[in-house]
């Protein structure tokens, strides 16, 4: 610790600084407002869809159980990084240890591999619903729905420490500043010293395997999909059909759209106001619109929710 300022310099002290929102000056106090209010909306909604999904009989079929476990999944992520971030912005300390950042970037990534494949096991739920609705309960039974949610998570861990890992056994420079609000790997990558291809090339492949085979997956479900609602031979039936599967389709969109942009490009073209930008839609925004486009879209979940809240009435009554 240095005595003449009473900060941390890089010699004695082994951590980092975030400077994401640095810029913002007095505006500091007015994000931590915004972001306090849709991060209480976000843990909110995620968390009351959870408890609908468990309280209404109705939504107990495998399409609203894993629908249960991403809302889960979404509030772990952003139980990861979100606290941190407001209470850097309304108390002004923004360092953060070593350890601590490698265990943010460990849980962050973790999380948010596991929502990828969640989207894809989701995508396969719609596929079978879809094209073999006569075979669904036969084959999207209890015993596929545990493995298929045990193994979303356990790879969504283990890609989340192999990129620590990548990233953590690198020596970092004397500047120890993070041009980020949290420990995302392409910023901490960027503050690593010497020659960091091999580092980028492992992140960049950890970041293909995850994205583009879980999004390739979804992509080959939904195009069967198509194909079999075409066949349908009423407009009306064609609707219904694809009504089922809006509510997914916009979520993976926006979902995969702001991850690819962030970790499916090279560590040149990283831009501190733009990157922070998708950030700030992917860390805040993205989880808020999962229970949003779910509830607003989806009448058997409006349907559940008018029954959760008929029910709590008549009780106190």
């Amino acid at each position: 610790m240095s005595l003449s300022t009473g900060q941390p310099n890089a010699t004695s002290w082994r951590g980092f600084v975030f400077l994401g929102f640095s810029g913002f000056g007095e505006l500091q106090l007015l994000l931590f407002v915004l972001f306090l209010c849709l991060y209480l909306v976000t843990l909110t909604s995620n968390i009351f869809i959870i408890i609908v999904i468990r309280l209404d009989s109705y939504l107990h079929t495998p399409m609203y159980l894993f629908l249960s476990f991403l809302s889960f999944s979404e509030t772990c992520y952003t139980l990861g990084i979100i606290p941190r971030m407001l209470s850097g912005l309304v108390l002004g300390d923004q360092h953060i240890s070593y350890v601590g950042c490698a265990a943010q970037m460990f849980f962050s990534a973790s999380w948010a591999c596991t929502n990828c494949f969640l989207l894809a096991v989701m995508g396969f739920d719609r596929y079978v619903a879809i094209c073999a609705p006569l075979h669904y309960d036969s084959r999207v039974n209890p015993i596929l729905c545990a493995q298929l949610i045990g193994i979303s998570f356990l790879s969504g861990y283990l890609f989340g420490l192999g990129m620590t890992l990548v990233i953590f056994h690198l020596p970092f420079c004397s500047s120890h500043e993070i041009q980020h609000f949290f420990c995302d790997t392409p910023p901490v990558l960027s503050l690593a010293c010497g020659d960091t291809r091999l580092s980028e090339l492992g992140i960049l492949i950890l970041s293909l395997l995850v994205l583009l085979v879980s999004f390739l997956f979804i992509t080959i479900s939904y195009i069967f999909i198509l194909a079999a609602i075409l066949r349908i031979p009423s407009v009306q039936g064609r609707k219904k059909a694809f009504s089922t599967c809006a509510s997914h389709l916009t979520v993976v969109i926006v979902h995969y759209g702001c991850a690819s942009f962030m970790y499916l490009r090279p560590k040149a073209s990283y831009s501190l106001e733009r990157d922070q930008l998708i950030a700030v839609t992917y860390t805040v925004v993205t989880p808020l619109l999962n229970p949003i486009v779910y509830s607003l879209r989806n009448r058997a979940v409006q349907t559940a929710l008018k029954n959760v809240f008929q029910r709590k009435l008549l009780g106190k009554g």
